[in-house]
This record gives structure tokens, sequence and C-alpha cells, in this order.
């Protein structure tokens, strides 16, 4: 791994722990935001690699902070990876079609995960 700076959101502290492991182990470093106002912030401070974005966030929920991402041209090429427990047939197709570049639904599946973040970050890089 390059060392690839992946923005984490998510607001479960058991979930952002475990994402963070994970990547940590597998060579990425990692930004931490638990609201879509901290993540547009951190994206247009640091310009990370990759995002991984929950949906149920306690303010801008995943979507209107992809929206808001994609509308800033500093941000608007960062891959963003739709990450929730919004696991029902068509929701990955829904999440896809507003935008999101992936989709890993919740529970995560770790080898689901790295291989989705290395795809985007390979076609990224």
């Amino acid at each position: 791994m390059a060392g690839e700076q992946i923005l984490v959101v998510e607001d479960n502290p058991m979930n952002m722990k475990l994402l963070r492991d994970v990547l940590f182990a597998t060579g990425y470093r990692t930004l931490e935001a638990t609201t879509g106002a901290e993540a547009i912030a951190l994206a247009s401070a640091n310009l990370p690699d990759l995002v991984l974005m929950d949906i149920q966030l306690p303010d801008l929920d995943g979507v209107q902070a992809l929206h808001r991402l994609r509308a800033d041209e500093r941000t608007a090429a960062i891959p963003v990876l739709a990450v929730t427990a919004q696991a029902m047939q068509g929701d990955r197709q829904g999440f896809l079609a507003a935008g999101f570049d992936g989709y890993v639904s919740k529970p995560v599946n770790i080898r689901e995960l790295i291989g989705t973040v290395r795809h985007h970050c390979d076609e990224h890089a």
C-alpha cells in the first residue's frame, strides 16, 4: 500500500473503530468524521483519496453530504463509497444512482471492504 488517506464518516463508535483498525492494518491512513458537515470540512481541507460514507448521520445524511462534496470542484472527483445497513434489493442501485462510486453493506464483510477500497484507490490513482 502506498498509504492512501481515507476519510471514514461514521457516527457509531464501534463501527468507526472496526473501519479504522481494518484500514490501518491494511496500510491506509485515516481521517475520521462523525457528521456530514464534519466530513465536508475534512474532505475540503485534506482532499483524501477515498471517502467511506455512512448514510444515517446525525446532521446531513450521507446522500446530502455526497451532493455537497460533488458540488465543490476541490472534492468533486474524490471517490465516495456508501457504507450502510440499507441492504434491501435495489438499495445498491439507488445509492449508485445518487452518485456514490460504490457500496458496502453493513455488517461489513472485511474482504469485501478491502477489495472495494483497493479497487477505488487504484482506479483513482
